[in-house]
């Protein structure tokens, strides 16, 4: 349907919401293959200061779901010998993937995240 007809258009797809989206399918990609996760934060520090407002809000998003999560991995992982880091790593992953899963769906909608600096969701 077109907007005459009441369904608004898709946003249009920037250039900047290309990069951002590369980073997240990277971070998805990081589930299995790791290393892909660093892959993703190079990008997400080589694009951001040349990124639009939204593209930034996104960029700062990815970047500190990365460092966060790496904290909270290492102590998950330090802490395992007393078996609660299990339930940490299990945290670590979920929270990293509804982090991922908003913000993409975010970017696909052409919306900035709301708190880019929150340690949550």
């Amino acid at each position: 349907m077109s907007e005459t007809q009441g369904t608004p258009a898709p946003a249009a797809t920037t250039p900047d919401a290309e990069g951002v989206k590369l980073v997240y399918i990277l971070y998805f990609l990081g589930f299995v293959i790791g290393i892909s996760s660093i892959a993703g934060l190079i990008v997400a520090y080589l694009k951001r200061g040349e990124a639009s407002a939204v593209a930034a809000t996104h960029y700062t998003y990815q970047i500190r779901t990365f460092w966060i999560g790496l904290l909270y991995g290492v102590v998950g992982t330090l802490t395992t010998v007393i078996l609660i880091g299990w339930l940490i790593l299990l945290f670590t992953v979920i929270w990293a993937l509804v982090r991922c899963i908003k913000g993409f769906m975010a970017i696909g909608e052409n919306k900035p995240v709301l708190e880019p600096e929150t340690w949550l969701w």
